[in-house]
């Protein structure tokens, strides 16, 4: 496993192991985990090929699982470092890769992949970061392609949309519970904005684990995404049904609040980079089935319920985004 401590990985890592497999996480030490002791750890900073060579000593795994490769270049020193020496490599690219693309209708589809990137936006602007993470996944995933053509190196590519789970480290989900518990509104701009068609973190690991045992994948790439597609509107009424509050918005024009420096805290799935995803591909070849949305957010809430503090990081954002209604009322 490369990764393992934060989000998905930890979670990976403990099903993998529960499945019976010896893991070896390699990763940067940065951020401390709650692994079992019996999960061998390897020490490697993955943008220094040597480096990454140097972790892999002496192993010659079966799989392979990646959920922090995010450029061309690492995904050129995988193949290189790899290729002949794994069974199966299945690593996490992102919906981003259709987003960079001009003009796709929505929800996205795997065949939508192929065709113009739209040019670099300014690299002052808004838009330049989330362009450099789409441009950087598709480099990535050009590579395995390429890979896969030249010597069935048996990359399988999943493509993840916004993922809910119980360790989201930017708490997203704790984000709207906390503006609800606390009465007050959350700030929302005042358009449509993008549907939302997430996908349970469970979901994922799940995938991931019939992947390996199966067989199935080598050479393809998947959209991994929840069946529902629904509005912000009422993604936040289903979060405020199982809180148990009343649900109160206050919509602003999206300039005030992004000049104001409140977008995205006070409402993260407000973001205009925000994929939506067809899942028909994954359910057809992999017969994967996917949690409702109701189930999945009913299970963090009650976690986060369960975890009072886990919510409680924003609170100079949160007092901001009350004095700003307060002054607007």
């Amino acid at each position: 496993m490369v990764g393992g401590t934060r989000n998905l990985g930890h979670d990976l890592v403990l099903a993998l192991r529960a499945a019976g497999h010896r893991v070896v996480v390699v990763n940067r030490g940065h951020t401390p985990d709650e692994l079992p002791r019996d999960v061998e750890r390897r020490v490697a900073d993955r943008t220094e090929p040597a480096a990454l060579s140097a972790a892999f000593s002496g192993l010659a795994p079966d799989a392979v699982v990646d959920t922090t490769l995010y450029t061309g270049a690492e995904a050129a020193a995988v193949v290189r470092l790899l290729a002949g020496r794994v069974g199966r490599y299945v690593w996490l690219s992102s919906g981003q890769v259709y987003l960079v693309r001009p003009g796709l209708p929505r929800p996205f589809r795997e065949d939508d992949y192929d065709g113009p990137v739209m040019p670099e936006p300014a690299r002052d602007g808004p838009d330049w970061r989330d362009w450099r993470y789409g441009v950087e996944k598709r480099a990535a995933e050009d590579v395995f392609r390429a890979a896969w053509t030249a010597e069935r190196f048996p990359v399988t590519t999943l493509r993840l949309p916004m993922v809910n789970s119980r360790r989201d480290h930017f708490r997203r989900l704790a984000r709207y519970v906390r503006r609800l518990r606390d009465g007050g509104p959350i700030l929302v701009p005042d358009e449509p904005g993008h549907r939302l068609r997430h996908v349970d973190g469970d979901d994922v690991v799940a995938a991931v684990l019939d992947l390996l045992a199966s067989g199935r994948g080598a050479g393809r790439d998947y959209n991994l995404s929840q069946d529902e597609t629904v509005t912000l509107d009422e993604f936040l009424a289903t979060v405020a049904a199982f809180v148990g509050v009343p649900l109160r918005t206050h919509a602003v024009p999206r300039r005030r609040l992004v000049e104001s420096g409140l977008l995205l805290a006070c409402s993260p799935f407000s973001d205009p980079w925000m994929s939506e995803l067809d899942n028909r591909r994954s359910r057809t070849e992999l017969d994967l089935r996917y949690t409702p949305l109701a189930t999945t957010l009913e299970r963090l809430i009650r976690h986060l319920q369960a975890h009072p503090g886990s919510d409680r990081g924003d609170d100079d954002a949160r007092a901001a985004e009350l004095r700003f209604v307060a002054a607007s009322a």
